[in-house]
C-alpha cells in the first residue's frame, strides 16, 4: 500500500478568515457541504493534494496536520504508540465512512491516521 499522505489540514482559531485568505490568494475553492461542516479546499490543479481547514479551540495554536492512509487503523495506532506516539483522539468511525485517529509523533507534531471504507 505504501501509506500515502492523502490530505492536509490546517487547524485554526479563525477558520473562515483563513479559508478566505487562501481562496483569494490562490483561487482555491471551498466546500463545507459535509456532515461536519468541514471546510474542504480544492486547488483545482489536478495534481498535488487537496486539504481543508478545521476550527481550533480558542486556547490552541494553529498548525498543519498530515493525513496518512493506513490499511488497519488499530494496528497502526498500536505501532505508532509503541514507537513513542501519543493518542489524542482514539480511532473512531467518520460520518461519511472510514475511520480516523489523531496522534502526536514523538516530537509532539500531530498527525491523522485514516482507514478508508473497505472496498466491497
Amino acid at each position: 500500500m505504501g501509506n500515502p499522505v492523502i490530505h492536509w489540514q490546517i487547524v485554526s482559531r479563525k477558520p473562515d478568515e483563513l479559508v478566505s485568505f487562501y481562496t483569494k490568494l490562490f483561487g482555491w475553492t471551498v466546500s463545507a457541504n459535509n456532515a461536519l461542516g468541514y471546510r474542504m479546499l480544492s486547488t483545482g490543479a489536478g495534481r498535488g493534494i487537496d486539504g481543508g481547514v478545521w476550527p481550533a479551540p480558542p486556547e490552541a495554536h494553529a498548525f498543519v496536520q498530515l493525513h496518512v492512509e493506513v490499511s488497519d487503523i488499530a494496528d497502526y495506532v498500536a505501532r505508532a504508540t509503541e514507537l513513542g506516539a501519543r493518542v489524542i483522539i482514539p480511532a473512531q468511525p467518520l460520518p461519511e465512512g472510514g475511520h480516523m485517529a489523531v496522534l502526536c509523533d514523538p516530537d509532539g507534531v500531530p498527525f491523522v491516521l485514516f482507514q478508508p471504507v473497505a472496498a466491497a
